[in-house]
């Protein structure tokens, strides 16, 4: 059975679940008021880079399952779900600023009332919202429509990862559904059966926890990623060795060997506003979660020592110095600058007076929206080098991973690399004569 779908939204969700959502056979409609991101998408040209989405994009485009518009009510109209995918940015206190949810409520009901709509909608929130938020969705529906209208509200969450997000959203590990009436868990059971066939499962409960359950699994991740942190300076004042930590406690299935490698900290649309958000409500409420807050507070120091372990080096002094910097989006695999801790690297280096020239595969047009000719920019990863102090690595792209040692070394002022991601292996690295500083780990070559 297929349906009518309408996603409102073409972020980094809307565009990936309204475009595998029509590769199973359903009729979708995505919205947006960006005009020119509309126009580009019908041409088949993706707004984000996301591996195996423009060939998606293309191919329902084609085959006429997938089609874009600027208006709300072509939406509203023709779809009997319709999916919210919209953004939910840190407010004050870190809080979720809901106003875009909001007023696309109050824009559908508008539209509903209008056209005296009486068939079924389901009203499906898969942004990441604080619990609540859909009583909130339905006083508003509730005002406009008053108690004569078949508008449901349900809770879907979504767990993709950026770089993996295609495959994430085709075999997702789990689906959850928060809603309390049977029917319409029927209909988005029914939704989802395609993806579920290799027998992973769909959760369906109530709407409050299945808010909570997105809240609850991202921080639970920053948590693993900050715990990994904070032990890498343990580490290191110790003389133990993070990765060789990492292999023994993750081979323990109760802990699992994914989150588990040290570096820069978190980043992104996700981690942090999330464990923002759900700090935020926890003190809303007088109930303090710390383990959260210390998330947080353990993911801000930890870029903060790594920018000093570059200051330290140098004595305290980089004004005038030139820094090469490897990858500025969050994350490899995807374009997305959202929150990157190279920025914060870029942004205190230039605050200090130091010169930046900086390369990534993909982030580079991101990156000039926040830097613009603030820095150099370099299209290949040794230009970046050319009479550079030393070489920071932000990102950990698999093209990093076996560089030309001598080539780099002909290039660098200074044989110096900062390796924010534990990229090289110590044993590798040894023989290069290269003065070499990780997260966790010793640092080897130091002649000072």
């Amino acid at each position: 059975m297929s349906f009518n779908i309408g996603v409102v939204g073409t972020g980094y969700v809307g565009i990936v679940s309204g475009t595998t959502f029509a590769e199973t056979g359903n009729n979708v409609i995505c919205i947006d008021i960006d005009e020119q991101k509309v126009e580009k998408m019908r041409e088949g040209i993706s707004p984000i880079f996301e591996p195996g989405l423009e060939r998606l994009l293309k191919q329902n485009i084609d085959e006429g399952r997938l089609t874009f518009s600027t208006k709300l009510e072509e939406a509203v109209l023709s779809s009997s779900i319709i999916f919210l995918c919209l953004p939910t940015p840190p407010g004050e206190g870190g809080a979720a600023d809901l106003q875009y949810v909001m007023k696309v409520t109050e824009d559908i009901s508008e539209i509903i009332k209008k056209h005296n709509i009486k068939e079924r909608r389901i009203l499906v929130n898969k942004s990441t919202v604080p619990v609540g938020t859909a009583q909130k969705t339905r006083a508003i529906i509730n005002n406009i429509l008053g108690d004569n209208h078949d508008i449901h509200v349900c809770s879907n969450p979504e767990f993709l990862r950026e770089g993996f997000a295609v495959e994430d959203a085709l075999k997702p590990e789990r689906v959850v559904v928060g809603t309390d009436n049977s029917e319409v868990a029927e209909t988005l059971k029914s939704l989802y059966k395609p993806f579920l066939r290799q027998g992973n499962p769909i959760f369906v409960m109530d709407v409050k926890s299945s808010e909570l359950t997105k809240y609850a699994a991202n921080s639970f991740l920053a948590a693993k990623i900050s715990f990994m942190n904070d032990l890498s300076y343990f580490c290191e004042k110790v003389g133990a060795d993070i990765d060789l930590v990492r292999l023994g406690i993750g081979s323990d299935s109760r802990i699992g060997k994914r989150f588990l490698f040290a570096g820069l900290g978190y980043g992104g649309s996700c981690f942090p506003k999330d464990v923002q958000a759900l700090n935020y409500a926890s003190k809303d409420i007088d109930a303090d979660l710390k383990i959260v807050q210390a998330t947080e507070d353990v993911n801000k120091r930890q870029g903060e020592r790594f920018f000093n372990k570059i200051l330290n080096r140098f004595k305290g002094n980089i004004k005038g110095k030139k820094f090469a910097i490897w990858g500025l989006a969050f994350k490899p695999n995807t374009d997305d600058v959202r929150e990157a801790p190279a920025f914060n690297i870029i942004q205190n280096m230039l605050d200090h007076g130091a010169e930046v020239a900086a390369y990534d595969q993909e982030a580079i047009e991101n990156t000039k929206l926040t830097f613009g000719n603030k820095i150099e920019y370099t299209e290949d990863m040794y230009t970046s080098l050319d009479n550079s102090d030393a070489l920071v690595i932000c990102t950990e792209w698999n093209v990093f991973r076996n560089p030309d040692f001598d080539k780099m070394k002909s290039k660098l002022k200074n044989n110096i690399i900062f390796d924010g991601r534990n990229v090289f292996d110590l044993v590798d690295i040894k023989d290069t004569n290269i003065e070499y500083h990780s997260l966790g780990r010793k640092s080897l070559n130091v002649s000072i």
